[in-house]
């Protein structure tokens, strides 16, 4: 199980509470809320998933969405492989994750490094 460093949480519970963001903390690091839970049977780690997502930044810049895209959860950041099982088939989740657990000191696209990442998802089927 990843856990995020201690100064990554702090930064990140400043950022919800800021921003006014009823969220659950979870033990790892990041925070989420569950808008459905959806039913039936959760994934794991080695589900392989379709969504809808849509990724941002703290300051509201969308830097990535798609719709319908299947993805096996091993192949994915360790937010959504610990995130994403939250949830069942026909929910959805927001994610904020901090760094460690989205894509760290590496900058990715329109992504830059050591940022927190907003992802909410829609999970659609587990396949």
């Amino acid at each position: 199980m990843a856990k995020a460093p201690e100064a990554e949480v702090a930064t990140l519970k400043e950022f919800i509470e800021a921003s006014g963001i009823s969220a659950t903390a979870d033990d790892r690091g990041f925070y989420y809320t569950i808008q459905a839970p959806g039913s039936g049977e959760k994934p794991t780690v080695r589900s392989n998933v379709t969504v809808n997502y849509e990724g941002s930044l703290t300051n509201g810049k969308v830097f990535d969405s798609n719709k319908n895209i299947s993805f096996g959860l091993y192949q994915l950041i360790l937010g959504w492989q610990e995130g994403i099982p939250l949830i069942a088939p026909g929910g959805s989740i927001t994610l904020y994750l901090p760094p460690s657990l989205a894509y760290g000191s590496r900058a990715q696209g329109g992504i830059p490094a050591n940022s927190i990442l907003i992802f909410k998802i829609d999970l659609i089927r587990i396949n």
